[in-house]
């Protein structure tokens, strides 16, 4: 910066010869001049590490603990300038984080309920994950508030106005969320009917509710958003072990298959326990098992259980994520086939054992 040396510039000096202990350096309109040596080390330096030091951003302790609103930032000295860039994260309109905060649910839960008050109800999915299902709590977070509130959407947030039943909230920590009941009402409105069957089966599986609690609240509230789909859902829900479990037997159901036995026990000629089917179908004694993302971590043990259960005169079909959101169609076409020549062996058997007594 300022300290290279210029050809041509000779014929400037005297001579064409520098001073001892100087070289040649421009100055800020271009003219050659002669500068000492070491005030041009010195120049340099503080130049370079004037660009190589960056300012450490300002990060107050207040704000290092979670979620925090663009007016507890400006309290603490922040201006919102501050928070597009470095150490913070928006999660929401006026909503942020410092990036390595603890990402802990409950403290943006917490963060919501300053901005909005105390009298919010969580619902939907945020009520749900409250509730321990395993649902996303915060893309968005989900209230209720009474129709006169002046609270509305945002980034980050959903809120819906609605009076609530004093029955249908509960509380968490002594935060106000709605009862396990009316949420899983409230997400058959608000999600597609396979998602909704997801989070009926979890309920049922956490032992949360049960199939006659779920159809019982959906008559007591019929007529109102969600409760005929819950009615339907409740003929349907079964305590599947995993959401992908659920979706594969959504479409089963769906394509006119029929229902299928979920986590059912299977025993060999002898009587022994040989494994569990995810889905069951008796009457071919085909075995239906989703494959999830441990499924690589126990290959061993699956081969050998699908081998006993083969051995034992059972039928196995695997099947994956990819199967299902690729080529759901094949899914459907491979159990259809396999249920009707394993009913078709299931009779001719039955047959051949009537003929012989």
């Amino acid at each position: 910066m300022g300290c290279r040396d210029l050809k041509g510039f000779h014929s400037f000096l005297p001579n064409g010869v520098l001073p001892p202990g100087s070289i040649r350096t421009t100055c800020a309109k271009g003219v050659a001049r002669s500068t000492p040596l070491t005030a041009c080390v010195v120049i340099c330096a503080r130049r370079r590490n004037s660009c190589a030091v960056a300012r450490r951003p300002f990060v107050p302790a207040e704000l290092t603990k979670g979620p925090f609103t663009l007016d507890e930032a400006r309290s603490a000295g922040l201006t919102a300038t501050a928070l597009r860039s470095g150490p913070w994260k928006r999660l929401g309109k006026a909503m942020y984080t410092w990036t390595e905060a603890d990402p802990d649910p409950w403290l943006l839960i917490a963060a919501w309920r300053r901005t909005l008050g105390p009298e919010i109800t969580f619902g939907g999915s945020t009520a749900a994950w409250m509730h321990g299902l395993d649902c996303d709590p915060s893309t968005p977070v989900e209230v209720i508030v009474t129709p006169s509130s002046a609270a509305r959407s945002c980034d980050g947030l959903a809120v819906r106005h609605c009076d609530l039943n004093p029955k249908d909230v509960v509380e968490f920590r002594r935060f106000r969320a709605t009862s396990m009941l009316r949420t899983l009402r409230d997400l058959c409105l608000s999600q597609p009917t396979v998602e909704a069957l997801v989070v009926c089966d979890m309920a049922l599986r956490l032992r949360l509710a049960t199939t006659t609690s779920l159809y019982r609240y959906g008559q007591d509230a019929a007529g109102l958003p969600g409760a005929s789909r819950l009615r339907d859902l409740a003929r349907y829900a079964e305590p599947a072990e995993s959401p992908m479990e659920s979706r594969l037997r959504w479409l089963l159901l769906e394509a006119g298959l029929p229902r299928p036995t979920v986590q059912k026990d299977l025993q060999d000629a002898a009587g022994r326990f040989i494994g569990r089917a995810d889905l069951y179908y008796a009457a071919a004694r085909l075995v239906i098992e989703f494959d999830g993302g441990n499924h690589r971590d126990r290959l061993v043990s699956d081969d050998r259980r699908q081998n006993d259960l083969v051995r034992a005169g059972f039928t196995v079909l695997r099947f994956t994520a990819a199967d299902l959101r690729g080529r759901p169609a094949a899914v459907v076409a491979q159990v259809r086939g396999a249920l009707a020549v394993g009913t078709e062996s299931a009779r001719l058997v039955q047959n051949a054992s009537n003929s012989a007594a």
